[in-house]
């Protein structure tokens, strides 16, 4: 019997911990809270670490993560937000909406986002895609604070980055739907 409730209690103090909301006050709405979801869920309180394994999706605001695996760090060296999360899966996927209502989506074997930094690194069949742009690569980095990516090709492979781009006017076009208008 203990052991069942110390289960039940480690998992929601393992949340809280994780939230960067949790400590401010419960006026904050429920855009700022952390939904997690999975099959199976794990605490590994001595090293701050939160497993969550199948079907795991995690919403956080504009923010959404699908993964086969979800492993939440917590540490005092990552800064103000002190969180890692690292997403694992065939693929996983990041998105999240931007200022302008655009989407940018990501996805790859594996995802790491750096909640502090606004930091994403994406390993093995890397993709990111945003306002019909779109890079392909084995491996992206993409600081989202600066705006700055970096995409390179395995180097075993004779696959390089793929980049699709798309012009301002067919951008302009397709959201005013005057396509075959001159």
């Amino acid at each position: 019997m203990t052991n069942k409730l110390t289960k039940i209690l480690i998992i929601p103090s393992l949340m809280l911990a994780f939230s960067a909301s949790a400590a401010e006050p419960a006026t904050q709405p429920p855009a700022n809270q952390i939904s997690i979801s999975a099959d199976r869920q794990e605490g590994q309180l001595k090293e701050n670490v939160g497993i969550f394994e199948k079907n795991v999706e995690i919403v956080h605001g504009n923010r959404k993560i699908t993964a086969d695996r979800l492993e939440v760090h917590k540490r005092e060296d990552l800064g103000d937000n002190k969180q890692l999360l690292i997403a694992t899966g065939s693929p996983a996927y990041f998105e999240e909406k931007q200022d302008d209502g655009t989407v940018m989506s990501a996805s790859a074997n594996e995802v790491r986002y750096d909640v502090a930094k606004r930091f994403l690194t994406l390993v093995g069949d890397a993709e990111v895609a945003q306002a019909g742009q779109k890079i392909n690569a084995k491996s992206i980095t993409y600081d989202m604070q600066q705006q700055l990516i970096s995409a390179e090709k395995d180097e075993n492979s004779t696959d390089r980055v793929h980049t699709i781009l798309v012009p301002v006017e067919a951008k302009i076009k397709e959201k005013t739907g005057n396509e075959g208008q001159p």
